[in-house]
Order: C-alpha cells, then sequence, then structure tokens
C-alpha cells in the first residue's frame, strides 16, 4: 500500500513545516490530489490518520481537493479531459494522450495554531 508512504511523506512536510514556523498544534491539512495520480483517498485518509498518532498533526483534519484529469492529445492537437492514464482521446480515439493535469499530489494548505 502506496498510500503510508504517501502519508508519512505528508506528515513530514506538515511537521516541518509546524516546527518552522512554532506551532504547537496542526488543526487542518488540505491536500490536491489529482483523478489521475493513483492514490485510493480513503486508503491516504486511514493512513494519515495512523502515522499522525503521537505527532503535531494528531487529530488534525484531513481535506482533499480532487484536480480533474486533462491531457493534449498530439493527433487532434486539443486539451481533451482524461479519466484514465493512457486512456483513449474522446475526441479522435487516438491513444498519444499526454496528461497535463491530474497527476499530481500536494499540500495545499495547513492550519496551523
Amino acid at each position: 500500500m502506496h498510500e503510508m508512504a504517501l502519508a508519512e511523506g505528508v506528515l513530514q512536510l506538515v511537521e516541518d513545516t509546524a516546527r518552522r514556523e512554532g506551532a504547537r498544534r496542526v488543526q487542518t491539512v488540505v491536500l490536491e490530489i489529482g483523478a489521475l495520480a493513483s492514490v485510493e483517498v480513503e486508503a491516504l485518509r486511514f493512513c494519515f490518520a495512523a502515522v499522525t498518532r503521537d505527532s503535531l498533526a494528531a487529530g488534525a483534519a484531513l481535506e482533499i481537493q480532487t484536480v480533474p484529469g486533462a491531457g493534449w492529445c498530439l493527433p487532434c492537437g486539443k486539451r481533451v479531459p482524461m479519466r484514465e492514464l493512457h486512456g483513449a482521446c474522446p475526441n479522435c480515439g487516438s491513444y498519444q494522450v499526454q496528461p497535463t493535469a491530474g497527476t499530481e499530489m500536494r499540500v495545499k494548505e495547513i492550519a496551523i495554531e
């Protein structure tokens, strides 16, 4: 389950930031996760709750914002929506679609006290 490694990485970023800012506690963590990022959101929520025990982020709310998938179709020369990596272009059916959005995962915001 790579979600555990992702949750540990998020915790490290959050704790580093909280300590740098002199925070006593992390209240909320907002993540942006792309629809094509191959992240199981519920598994990530579970792992985040597990890794944040006994940390500055213990009990912190985890908010997840989904970034829709999009790509550039080489034959069409158009930006197209994508529901899956390596999927066909909805316009021409070509599989020569380069993802341009929806593969990312980032910590967007941290609320501290």
